[in-house]
């Protein structure tokens, strides 16, 4: 019988300070009526927003604009069976304020791909949720 299942859930506060940790997530979003999935790289605002960068003409800016969408981070050790997960969910929508374009264009997120005609794309944190995953060999009883 297991004494743990293994997940522990994480706070709020929790999720942000590990999601801020890593460079890289997927966008959940609908394309087509399908579901889609999409890896970006991004940067944590300081108002716990996810801000992405990508190109004018991509199709994710014309799927997820003024649309709800989740956003999951994670970071997974394979060796100890452990890690965490993060899901952001929330609005996503393309920055169209000139002085904030300009200062993200400064600040970043910086995209990992060259691009023409950045775009930002904000994700509210409308509701944050994680969970961590431990090893789970040495709760078998």
């Amino acid at each position: 019988m297991l004494k743990n299942d293994g997940f522990r859930s994480m706070d709020r506060r929790e999720c942000l300070r590990l999601l801020a940790e890593v460079p890289v997530g997927r966008v959940v979003y609908t394309r087509q009526a399908l579901p889609a999935v999409l890896p970006v790289n991004f940067a944590l605002a300081p108002d716990s927003s996810v801000l992405v960068r990508t190109s004018a003409g991509s199709d994710l800016v014309r799927a997820v604009d003024g649309v709800v969408v989740a956003f999951e981070a994670d970071r997974f050790d394979a060796g100890s069976r452990s890690g965490w997960s993060v899901v952001v969910t929330g609005r996503a929508l393309v920055v169209t304020d000139p002085a904030e374009h300009e200062h993200l264009l400064r600040t970043g997120p910086h995209s990992w791909l060259p691009i023409q005609d950045d775009v930002f794309i904000r994700i509210e944190a409308a509701m944050v949720t994680g969970r961590e995953l431990t090893d789970l060999r040495t709760t078998a009883g």
